[in-house]
């Protein structure tokens, strides 16, 4: 899958000692907050821009088009730049200036802004400005964030690397995770964590995929037993903003033995963004700590329904994120002081098995 001009990079593979001692197995962070973008998306969407090129019949006249909040639409600029090629993103209106300078300082052709949500903006690219750029004799290759096959391929390149990294880590010829743990959005990450898996046979790897409440879109559907949309995201990790997951993702948990949904609080989620630029010096979107929040005060042993052991190994997907900065984690750190250790009652995981349905 990979060439010499890949717009994505290899990230490392670390044993957390801190997060190890917090959870009681050997906790793993896969850095892929590291991609040039600050989040796993430069992998997917890397990958299905270098594909899209590599079939061009006039790869010098292709002008990538995408539609996102924040971190799909930087991952798009840096991977078109790498590609030598122009990139324009629309964002929707809730899309905050900072993320749209870094998109434009990244070396986006134009960044512009429209509709209420994701989906206006999305719709917004696609009916307009790219027909409007094919009229103009364009060639226009139009890049999801997430639903689509080619992306999930390039993000699960993630197993490849952790395969070889995790053997070479512990000296164990084929080295498997008994538990690999990743966020869920749309589903992207997911769906090529899972392809990676099949391909690799981890067959006997719990996945955990972790949401936030309020974008929660997968674990609702499938506690429904219903592929279904919210009717609003009411979380404050808006980049799990996805108010319906691929219908890809929903199946998938449906049908796997080896995955649990798994829904944290914001107040988790802020937890552990906290925790993680103490104890590991990472500065990542609640979207990404609230996987991270696992290690801390028995949660990971909640979601699994057992036990952990000192010797089980564990893998967290540190997908990153951009829309994050100093200030906000300090917030976070006062917002959610109160359950740095043991969750409440109120704050208790919310786990429903795929299996079980």
């Amino acid at each position: 899958m990979a060439t010499s001009k890949n717009p994505w990079v290899e990230t490392p593979l670390i044993e957390s000692t801190t997060l190890s001692k917090a959870a009681g197995c050997r906790i793993f962070l896969k850095l892929d907050n590291l991609q040039l973008s600050g989040s796993f998306k430069a992998r997917g969407i890397g990958h299905l821009m270098q594909t899209s090129l590599t079939n061009s019949s006039h790869p010098t006249s292709v002008h990538f088009y995408s539609s996102s909040g924040g971190n799909a639409g930087l991952a798009a600029v840096h991977s078109a730049v790498k590609l030598g090629r122009p990139c324009t993103v629309v964002v929707p209106l809730t899309t905050k200036p900072m993320m749209m300078a870094k998109m434009q300082a990244a070396g986006a052709s134009e960044v512009l802004q429209h509709g209420a949500s994701w989906q206006e903006a999305d719709d917004y690219l696609r009916g307009t400005v790219i027909k409007t750029a094919e009229a103009g004799g364009e060639e226009c290759v139009y890049v999801p964030p997430f639903d689509h096959p080619t992306i999930w391929t390039g993000h699960s390149s993630l197993i490849d690397e952790i395969s070889a990294q995790l053997s070479a880590i512990t000296g164990e010829k084929d080295a498997k995770p008994e538990v690999l743990a990743c966020s869920v959005g749309g589903g992207g990450l997911f769906n090529g964590i899972m392809e990676g898996v099949e391909r690799h046979s981890w067959t006997e790897t719990q996945v955990l995929a972790v949401e936030t409440k309020g974008a929660d879109s997968l674990a609702e559907s499938v506690r429904v037993g219903e592929h279904i949309t919210l009717p609003a995201i009411t979380s404050q990790a808006t980049t799990l903003g996805a108010k319906k997951v691929a219908a890809r993702t929903f199946e998938l948990a449906m049908s796997s033995k080896q995955v649990k949904t798994l829904v944290l609080s914001d107040e988790e989620a802020m937890m552990g963004a906290w925790r993680l630029a103490e104890d590991e010096r990472l500065l990542v979107e609640l979207s990404c700590s609230v996987t991270v929040a696992l290690c801390y005060g028995d949660r990971l042993k909640k979601a699994l329904g057992r036990e952990v052991s000192k010797d089980d190994k564990v893998v967290i997907i540190v997908c990153g994120g951009s829309n994050v900065t100093i200030d906000m984690v300090s917030q976070w750190k006062k917002d959610s002081a109160h359950i740095d250790a043991e969750p409440s009652q109120e704050e208790k995981a919310t786990v429903s098995s795929a299996n079980l349905m």
